[in-house]
């Protein structure tokens, strides 16, 4: 964070730091408990060599906390409103943690993960 002098970080409350590249001022509609939120994403390490391209990962729809997501990703995913991209770095514990993805994402491996966020359909569930 210290040598990137080009964005603006934000501390998140859930452990995580993260800058805006798209960011809509006006906007107010986050995702809530049961939204659809379609987005795209890819994952790097914290010097930028790409894990996991846009082009890898396909487009997503995410059912908030309703489905497993790695929890900086999905808290990553509430604090965006539609058409917003941000960048978040996430520590090992907030990304995949001490098992990695099985893949190409190791043990205990700390993440700068870009997500952009397409859309949220409401879904005006309750959270129980």
């Amino acid at each position: 964070i210290k040598q990137d002098s080009l964005n603006t970080y934000i501390a998140s409350e859930d452990g995580f730091w993260y800058y805006y590249t798209s960011q809509d001022t006006d906007a107010t509609n986050t995702a809530k408990f049961g939204d659809a939120v379609n987005y795209d994403y890819s994952i790097s390490d914290l010097n930028g060599n790409v894990i996991y391209s846009n082009v890898e990962t396909p487009t997503k729809t995410y059912f908030m906390d309703q489905e497993q997501l790695a929890s900086g990703i999905r808290q990553g995913l509430k604090l965006l409103s539609e058409g917003e991209e941000a960048v978040f770095l996430l520590p090992a514990h907030k990304a995949y943690g001490y098992y990695g993805d099985n893949n190409k994402i190791g043990t205990n491996v700390p993440l700068r993960v870009t997500l952009k966020v397409n859309s949220i359909t409401t879904q005006n569930i309750k959270e129980e």
